[in-house]
């Protein structure tokens, strides 16, 4: 299994609009972050979890040569928006793709992306084909097991996910004792780390997303969805042994 950082930036990415912070202005490669989301290649199969508004060019960046499913977290601009960008593997596939969420996920999309299942919507350049699918417990996709982990994102539940040795929890400020068993015996964890301060109501300090990651044991501990609060190499080498700060391009295989 072979697991692809795409973004590794909160909801505005880094750099930030507007914004002339050191980190934003930073020519550290490390420093610019694309929203967050990665991609997942396993038995053949190659899967994205998040379709971000950066999606396009995350895979113009890193392409792949098809598109076997999609894993969505929730419904926050900056992990579903993108999702119309995946048409292209609907031409040259010429079949539907699978789409996984969970259920109040699955119907923001419904209602975001209505178009898709209208028939008197002008179809222009084509929409995607997608098959929704709501996720209730783990599932499959072609033979390789995913289960999904609830999580905290402040009043939500939203959905990490495992795959074998591997595990990806974005947009977190709490995980229930319950996603912790289900996360036991993991090798490698991607968590969100926010920033190294002040608190945020619905996502991890850098600090509340070590002592998480403690918690949980995981053998390699990788934080995602990082501001510009955080500038790579001061909180890299801040941070105790197996924790690190991933980064755009990172590449990490089992």
């Amino acid at each position: 299994m072979r697991v692809s950082f795409l973004g590794t930036g909160t909801s505005t990415g880094v750099p930030t609009v507007g914004c002339r912070c050191r980190v934003c202005t930073s020519t550290n490669p490390k420093n610019t972050r694309f929203r967050q989301s990665i991609r997942i290649e396993v038995e053949g199969k190659h899967i994205i979890v998040d379709t971000t508004p950066d999606l396009r060019t995350q895979l113009l960046r890193d392409p792949i040569p098809r598109l076997d499913a999609v894993l969505l977290t929730h419904s926050h601009t900056d992990h579903m928006m993108g999702l119309d960008d995946i048409r292209p593997f609907n031409f040259f596939q010429r079949e539907t793709i699978p789409v996984y969420a969970g259920p109040p996920t699955a119907k923001a999309v419904r209602r975001a992306f209505s178009y898709i299942w209208d028939p008197n919507a002008q179809i222009g350049g084509g929409k995607p084909q997608i098959d929704l699918r709501e996720v209730t417990g783990p599932f499959e996709v072609g033979g390789v097991e995913i289960v999904p982990i609830p999580v905290r994102h402040g009043d939500w539940t939203i959905l990490g996910f495992r795959i074998g040795p591997f595990a990806y929890i974005t947009d977190t400020n709490g995980v229930p004792d319950e996603s912790r068993r289900l996360l036991e015996g993991i090798d490698t964890l991607a968590l969100d780390g926010l920033r190294p301060s002040p608190a945020h109501p619905t996502h991890f300090t850098i600090g509340e997303a070590v002592k998480e990651a403690q918690a949980i044991g995981a053998h390699r501990t990788w934080l995602i969805h990082m501001s510009h609060d955080a500038e790579h190499e001061e909180v890299d080498a801040a941070l105790p042994a197996g924790i690190s700060l991933a980064w755009d391009g990172l590449v990490l295989e089992f």
